[in-house]
């Protein structure tokens, strides 16, 4: 919470952005502990907008919820009447709930099969993780793999989903685990994560064309922050983390803002000890300049 709004910092009331409401953590805490804040929560997914209702009951007037991607920022901000922010957090990634449900294919760690959908937005009318297996040529995914997954077996992994496709009209979790486990090499090592982890990581950011979308609402995010505004970005995947560096180093260049961590936070051992899934994230931060030339507002 320091990191997103220092102590004593900034003009009152203030406005934040929790572009990844998610399970509603950060807002709540920023809800409790600013008591002149309120909150503008963005979250792609209409069941984390549901989940939400009720924390908005707790503070009433203070939180306001859009079901929007955090690419459409600006919008989410014009529908709430705000036009400027005092700093904005993005949490990637996926929640646990999300995880947990079968029903939407984003993990194969459930004891039932599931469908491949993947997206994070299951009214939105985009095609699926089971659609895009069936339709991308074998180059095409394993470019996917290799940029979203950083797979070092994209190619085979490729060819082993395409060689399936014949016999399968919808996929589940457990045939693209199956075709991943089949282009795996004889004699591999153990690795403390499953073979089939990148991939379908991969294939959940080109579902929801998560690179593209997270450098848009950057791009939105550093010209709405006032004066003294932060943004802080959570990443858990390198791809994520290498847009931000790329953009928050554009915007230092630019003038548009001050890098507040010249190299990203990592967590500590006892956090990790208490979150395992936090063991790969990695938080940067930015600061709008208290003054900016006529000029500046443009990225």
């Amino acid at each position: 919470m320091s990191m997103l709004a220092p102590a004593g910092e900034g003009r009152s009331p203030r406005v934040f952005v929790d572009a990844t409401f998610g399970a509603g953590g950060h807002t709540r805490a920023i809800l409790e502990r600013l008591p002149d804040a309120s909150v503008v929560a963005l979250d792609a997914d209409p069941e984390a907008i549901a989940r939400g209702r009720a924390l908005a009951e707790l503070y009433p007037g203070r939180l306001f919820l859009h079901h929007v991607n955090f690419a459409h920022l600006d919008a989410a901000l014009a529908s709430a009447g705000e036009s400027g922010i005092d700093g904005i957090l993005y949490d990637l990634g996926l929640s646990s709930l999300q995880l947990a449900d079968p029903q939407r294919g984003f993990s194969f760690g459930a004891a039932e099969d599931a469908p491949l959908d993947m997206r994070l937005d299951p009214t939105s009318g985009q095609a699926t993780a089971s659609d895009l297996l069936q339709r991308l040529s074998e180059a095409d995914l394993e470019a996917a793999l290799r940029t979203y997954g950083d797979e070092r077996h994209a190619r085979a992994i490729a060819r082993a989903i395409v060689k399936r496709r014949d016999r399968i009209r919808s996929w589940t979790s457990r045939e693209l685990v199956a075709a991943v486990m089949s282009a795996q090499p004889r004699g591999r090592r153990r690795s403390r994560i499953h073979p089939a982890t990148r991939t379908f990581q991969a294939l959940r950011m080109l579902v929801n064309d998560d690179l593209s979308n997270l450098e848009r609402s950057l791009d939105i995010a550093v010209r709405r922050l006032r004066p003294g505004g932060r943004a802080v970005v959570i990443s858990f995947h390198s791809g994520e983390d290498r847009v931000v560096k790329r953009r928050f180093a554009a915007f230092a260049r630019m003038g548009l803002a001050t890098l507040v961590t010249r190299k990203p936070l990592r967590p500590s051992p006892r956090e990790v000890a208490a979150n395992p899934r936090s063991r790969s994230a990695k938080l940067r931060a930015l600061a709008r300049p208290q003054a900016l030339q006529e000029g500046e507002d443009a990225v």
